[in-house]
């Protein structure tokens, strides 16, 4: 089993205390056009999810987990979706939730650390990520932890009256090559 505790960052289980940081995060539309939200969540809604938040990846295909600080401070969301364990793949979904809290290498450290997870406990061949192509942050926070990019998707995401291209990233196992 990998530790989910890093120099920089401990990535846990979600709690129910999580749920004004959750309700503050789902329902910031800048980060609608990545999520794929399309209307608000009420904290109602949210509640459950947290409520329902335990169930096992191989039954709901995801598992979402908080990002905190060496102070235990909630700082943003690791996810990983759409497990498949047949194709050996999982998708990756990261946000940090405040600007001052970016580029302070606890994005690269999360990442770093649920794609062991990933590799070693899940035994998936493969992590992926989708990535807007003027994420120019994103783009180079993927490069930079070895994840490949092999593929863009033209004009698939369409936000504030434009369509976006987004980029496909890939990490393979190197126990499976």
């Amino acid at each position: 089993m990998v530790d989910l505790i890093g120099k920089k960052v401990v990535l846990r289980a979600l709690e129910p205390e999580d749920l004004e940081f959750l309700y503050a995060l789902e329902n910031d539309t800048r980060l609608w056009e990545i999520s794929g939200t399309q209307t608000p969540y009420s904290k109602h809604i949210l509640k459950q999810y947290l409520e329902n938040a335990h169930r096992d990846i191989y039954e709901v295909k995801q598992l979402r987990l908080a990002i905190c600080d060496i102070k235990e401070t909630l700082v943003g969301l690791i996810d990983l979706f759409d497990f498949d364990p047949k194709n050996q793949r999982i998708g990756l979904g990261i946000v940090i939730s405040n600007q001052e809290d970016r580029n302070q290498g606890m994005g690269a450290e999360a990442i770093e650390i649920v794609t062991s997870f990933a590799f070693s406990s899940l035994q998936v061949r493969q992590v992926y990520a989708n990535v807007l192509e003027d994420n120019v942050a994103s783009v180079h926070l993927f490069n930079k932890m070895g994840f490949s990019q092999t593929g863009a998707r033209k004009e698939w995401i369409r936000s504030d009256g434009q369509f976006k291209n987004e980029l496909l990233f890939q990490k393979f196992n190197p126990t499976c090559i």
